[in-house]
């Protein structure tokens, strides 16, 4: 009772033929996959992490910030003005 016979993955196969078609299926298997492997890859690195901070490595360095003068002050939307030459 607890476990799927042949026959329960039969109509729920039926059953997700009808829902997505024929023709939408190579892609949702494809999406699947995708999914799958994106989700693996997540796990592996938080594991690769979390391995990383228990053996007492140090961690990542943050990226070194600008000092206020040397940011750039214009934001893309902004337009450019060239300096007026006399």
């Amino acid at each position: 009772m607890g476990s799927l016979s042949i026959w329960h993955w039969l109509i729920i196969a039926v059953v997700f033929v009808m829902f997505f078609g024929a023709k939408r299926m190579p892609d949702a298997a494809r999406s699947l996959g995708r999914s799958l492997r994106i989700f693996k890859s997540e796990v592996s690195q938080m594991h690769n992490e979390s391995n990383a901070s228990n053996s007492g490595a140090s961690a990542q360095q943050p990226a070194p910030q600008l000092p206020a003068a040397q940011q750039p002050t214009q934001s893309a939307t902004e337009p450019r003005t060239e300096p007026k030459s006399i």
